[in-house]
């Protein structure tokens, strides 16, 4: 057998396995139940420290940015 014969009977059958396994994996660490407040606050970063439309307020990384171009 030549050298491409063999590695492509490897790929077609243990690569594809370890593959598969591997994605199965993934799954079910994304799932595992101690993930969901890990998972919740991910999801929540773009909405930390935002200031609600029509206040007065203005975010601090604004006044820091504006206090540092006027100095």
């Amino acid at each position: 057998m030549d050298t491409y014969s063999i590695l492509r009977e490897i790929a077609d059958s243990w690569v594809l396995l370890a593959m598969t396994l591997f994605f199965l994996g993934v799954i079910v660490w994304a799932f595992r139940p101690g993930s969901k407040s890990v998972h919740a606050e991910t999801a929540n970063i773009p909405f930390r420290n935002e200031v609600s439309p029509g206040s007065v307020e203005t975010p601090a990384s604004k006044d820091a940015s504006i206090k540092e171009l006027q100095s």
